[in-house]
């Protein structure tokens, strides 16, 4: 509708009688300027080139704006957030969004490069990108702001030179919960409540770091601990970097692995190498990297529609690690998995009960110096034991739990403690071998084969670390001590 506004004017007119007559006329004037302007909206986003960097190298990054300039902020997450690098000034383009960007990405041209510098130390990086501007030139004028961010991850200039530590970041899960563009690995977020099978790094959005890998970061970098960084794919594309360490960790929630990775580290840990899952229903999918571990694929509960399950080899199946297709569950690496633990206060689960840990060997050396004893509980204040839970097929003697290894639990497996955890319906009944209404638990464990392998069975043991649990700590604190030499 044209933009309109009414004035009076008052016109003296002068008669030969020498009266005066006012004439009052309404006029409706047009007004060009306000008619043609339509404020547009402003926004900001952009996304790294390249998942990790070694100091010396560079970070391409893609940014689409509406803005005609922009900043850039560059800080590592840790115990304290650490500016390392900005820019101003930077000229903005608006890009479009191609329809398929979910699953191919959105090919945008690089924007600029971020020098990793020699002296950046190894850690989780934020990319913040801001641009502003003073609305409308006639209306809806004031000061407005947009801003988003981008993450990549800088490993070590001299790999295992200060620690033996190397924590890979469950990037590959980050990717798979990413519903920008419309579509992830997952139907709830989905458009349409649609299910993707393909998702790109090549987008906007997508990280888990806060929640779960910063707690256990800050809480190590406060008691002194150094540790060199990674994402998931580099354990499949940079193999070599697991020569420098001797305990490689996993935190919060690392669902997603490709059969590489997995090959990865159980041959660095049956060479003598360790690793702790200080996480949950860890490895649980396996996923095909594509574009160069730009992109990866998992069909999950569809798997009969995977390309790979015509050909009848089904090594590389991206579906369940635990499938009886694969023939090779994820209890073998973690000596836990999905399919016998759960949820626990998620997903209805348990949701009135404390999420606990029973312990059930407190000789144990993980236990050392916790003063625990044998039907104890310990991490119900934060909730450790949630919100997605691993565990293995228990039998019970004279009040103790054991593997029955049937599962693919190492038989060296020793349970420490146990919370039981079950199944959503929605999510368990897909699998043709699954049985129905099972109770499960969630199990602290360790073995050894070559080398030893500790898990805390469930997504949130770091949720301890954050809220100051004393025996959370001191087994965190065992885990790494003994592993790391």
């Amino acid at each position: 509708m044209a933009t309109q506004r009414s004035i009076k004017v008052i016109i003296a007119m002068n008669t030969p009688t020498h009266y005066s007559l006012l004439l009052i006329a309404s006029l409706t004037l047009w007004n060009p300027a306000l008619a043609a302007e339509s404020v547009p909206s402003l926004f900001i986003e952009g996304y790294a080139g390249q998942l990790s960097a070694a100091p010396g190298e560079e970070i391409p990054i893609h940014v689409s704006t509406s803005a005609a300039r922009f900043s850039v902020e560059i800080s590592r997450l840790g115990q304290k957030t650490n500016v390392v690098w900005t820019k101003r000034d930077l000229p903005g383009k608006e890009h479009p969004v191609p329809e398929d960007a979910s699953a191919q990405g959105c090919r945008w041209p690089e924007t600029f490069r971020v020098p990793v510098a020699k002296d950046w130390p190894s850690g989780y990086y934020v990319a913040k990108f801001r641009s502003e501007d003073n609305g409308g030139s006639w209306t809806q004028r004031g000061r407005r702001t947009a801003e988003s961010q981008a993450y990549f991850v800088v490993r070590s200039a001299t790999p295992g030179r200060d620690t033996k530590i190397l924590l890979q970041l469950a990037s590959n899960t980050y990717n798979a919960y990413n519903n920008w563009g419309g579509f992830s690995l997952y139907a709830y977020n989905g458009y349409s409540k649609n299910q993707g099978n393909r998702v790109s790094f090549d987008r906007p959005g997508g990280s888990q770091f806060e929640k779960w890998e910063l707690p256990f970061v800050q809480w190590a970098e406060r008691n002194g601990y150094v540790i060199d960084y990674a994402v998931n794919s580099d354990l499949e594309f940079r193999p070599e970097l697991l020569a420098h360490y001797r305990l490689v960790l996993s935190v919060g929630h690392d669902e997603y692995w490709s059969g590489p990775m997995r090959d990865r580290l159980e041959k660095f840990i049956a060479d003598g190498g360790n690793a702790a899952f200080f996480s949950g229903n860890s490895v649980c999918w396996q996923v095909r990297s594509e574009d160069n571990g730009r992109a990866l694929t998992c069909w999950k509960q569809y798997y009969f529609t995977d390309p790979v399950w015509k050909t009848g080899e089904f090594a590389t199946l991206s579906t369940a690690w635990s499938h009886h297709l694969l023939k090779r569950p994820e209890n073998q690496l973690t000596g836990v998995g999905f399919l016998w633990g759960g949820y626990r206060k998620s997903h209805g689960q348990f949701m009135d009960d404390p999420a606990e840990y029973t312990v059930h060997r407190p000789e144990h050396w993980a236990f050392a110096g916790t003063g625990l004893e044998r039907g104890e509980t310990f991490g119900g204040k934060d909730t450790i034991v949630g919100y997605e839970c691993d565990g293995c097929e228990l039998e019970w003697k004279d009040g103790l739990p054991f593997p029955t290894s049937r599962d693919g639990t190492p038989p060296s497996f020793t349970v420490l403690a146990t919370c039981p955890a079950r199944w959503h319906p929605d999510d368990a009944e897909w699998y043709e071998r699954w049985e129905k209404g099972r109770v499960g638990n969630a199990c602290l464990g360790v073995y050894t084969r070559g080398g030893t392998v500790f898990t805390s069975g469930a997504t949130d043991w770091a949720h301890g670390l954050r809220g100051g649990d004393q025996i959370v700590d001191r087994v965190t604190r065992n885990v790494l001590d003994r592993l790391s030499k």
